[in-house]
């Protein structure tokens, strides 16, 4: 064997054996966490190549977008560059079967163009990174060595790539030892650092959370936990699934979630980058005792504080501006979960509230007839009335009771008279949908909620439920089902009165040019 092939043997079997060894301590933490369900493998399966492959969200950031995928789309054509360069350590040609790339051959040159324009897109990506990190220096980037030392042996790798191929003999081999010792050298780096994302955010983005923005897992027989005194929430890293610990693998540290986020925006604790990443190096640190189930420090506070827990609105921001798919805010309801049910912590504002929610069914405490002030002065059938509507129209606490809400419901109201369609509202058979209570970290009164607005709602069977308030439409139709069938389709008022003039039910009087903004609410919205 020639000394190349020996060198290049060592470096492999020493560089692998590393890798493999690291690899499998990550592993071994994520098959110790609790499994996850996969289902509807097509959508997955898309998602994956639009999302990871076609990198979709990185475009909402343009210039480091395209950065990004300068250097995504670089190391991918640029993976059998590599290959071929370990070959040729072995053989006066390329070995391996990839003698077909060799500079003779036509698709070897149609290659090696190819690679050479990656080169030169990967180096432009490199350099604009490395001017955001050491020039512009946004606010949403930590300042991190480690992303220095990546960003400038990426660019090293690059050059000496195409030093391989065009500069003498001896800085030629030189170039060709560099480039492969940085691989493996890089290679070796990734299961410790953010980079780690390189190998996870693609099956990370496969086992994303499908479906509606805004939808919750429930707690799966939350009656038998209570009896049996078992976790109503997550206390323990140990606790969280294997989506969130791919999840805390992921996390490239980007800084968009926090950069859009809108407690961090006006002055609060939270930061979603810095709270998973604080989670991640605990989950590192202490492999062992969480492996073993035997951990001792709780997230909230040992590793996440209330003020960065509560402060979340649950907006849906975050998980929006995600390149990675990470979902942020069921492992935040989650720890407050655990919080609320197990050890009865919680701001003290949300004493009251729930008191009232259980008392009054409205967040206020106002009485149940107060649902019905907003109709004074209007033609408001009841179900009482109307038993059997084909819309019923579902008013909500605060179209219902606060002053400047209510004008929403009376406006409603009368556009549905004015349609000619059989309608109703609930009237004080109305309650909260109980949505507070679940992103409050109250699971348990939220499903008393459900339940009984489930039960009542299938006694009035209508075919259509129409609502404006964005959080019990999202209550409505994407969590309730959990719970139990009611019938009839959950629709939002905006969208339903288009249906109706669609329909010639109403016609508008007047065509107006005046430019407006609608407030596109989170729920609705996302």
């Amino acid at each position: 064997m020639s000394t190349p092939a020996i060198a290049m043997t060592v470096i492999l079997v020493a560089s692998l054996g590393i890798f493999a060894w690291s690899a499998w301590k990550r592993c071994r933490l994520l098959f110790a966490a609790p499994k996850i369900a996969i289902d509807n493998i097509g959508e997955r399966i898309r998602g994956t190549l639009e999302l990871a492959f076609g990198q979709k969200k990185l475009t909402r950031f343009t210039i480091a977008g395209l950065a990004h995928k300068a250097i995504f789309f670089g190391f991918i054509v640029l993976l059998l560059r590599t290959l071929i360069l370990i070959s040729r350590a072995y053989t006066d040609q390329d070995g391996f079967g990839l003698w077909i790339f060799n500079d003779s051959t036509t698709l070897g040159f149609i290659y090696n163009i190819i690679k050479d324009v990656y080169i030169v897109l990967v180096m432009i990506g490199v350099s604009i990174f490395l001017w955001m990190r050491l020039v512009s220096k946004p606010k949403r980037l930590k300042p991190s060595k480690e992303a220095l030392f990546i960003l400038w042996a990426i660019f090293a790798m690059m050059v000496a790539d195409l030093l391989i191929d065009f500069a003498p003999q001896a800085i030629s081999q030189v170039s060709f030892w560099t480039h492969v010792v940085l691989v493996f050298i890089l290679l070796n780096i990734l299961p410790y650092s953010k980079h780690f994302h390189i190998i996870t955010a693609v099956p990370n983005v496969f086992v994303r959370k499908l479906g509606p923005s805004g939808y919750l897992k429930p707690i799966d027989d939350i009656e038998g936990r209570l009896e049996r005194e078992e976790p109503l929430g997550v206390q323990f890293v140990s606790q969280f699934d294997r989506g969130v610990v791919l999840d805390l693998y992921s996390c490239t540290e980007c800084g968009r979630c926090t950069s859009r986020c809108p407690a961090n925006n006006t002055g609060k604790e939270l930061s979603p980058r810095d709270m998973l990443c604080d989670i991640r190096d605990h989950l590192y640190e202490n492999a062992s005792s969480i492996i073993a189930k035997q951990e001792t420090a709780n997230l909230v506070p040992d590793i996440v504080s209330e003020e960065s827990l509560w402060a979340c609105t649950t907006c849906g921001a975050c998980e929006e501006e995600c390149p990675v798919m990470i979902g942020h805010i069921q492992r935040i309801v989650d720890m407050r979960r655990h919080l609320v049910q197990e050890k009865g912590e919680f701001p003290e504002p949300l004493m009251a509230t729930f008191q009232n929610l259980e008392m009054t069914g409205n967040p206020w405490g106002l009485p149940p007839e107060e649902r019905l002030s907003w109709t004074e002065g209007l033609d408001v059938p009841t179900v009482n009335e109307v038993p059997d509507p084909d819309v019923l129209m579902w008013v909500g606490c605060a179209p219902a009771m606060d002053a400047k809400s209510k004008v929403i419901a009376r406006s409603m109201a009368q556009l549905l008279n004015i349609s000619g369609v059989k309608w109703a509202i609930l009237g004080e058979l109305e309650t909260c949908t109980g949505d507070v209570a679940r992103r409050g970290g109250n699971e348990y009164l939220f499903e008393i909620m459900a339940k009984g607005n489930i039960e009542t709602l299938s006694g009035v069977g209508a075919k259509t439920i129409v609502t404006a308030c964005p959080h019990c439409f999202n209550t409505l139709k994407n969590e309730y089902p959990d719970f139990g069938d009611f019938g009839g389709e959950v629709v939002h008022h905006s969208v339903y009165l288009e249906r109706l003039i669609e329909e010639g039910k109403l016609q508008p009087k007047q065509q107006d040019a005046k430019t407006v903004t609608f407030q596109d609410p989170c729920y609705l919205g996302r």
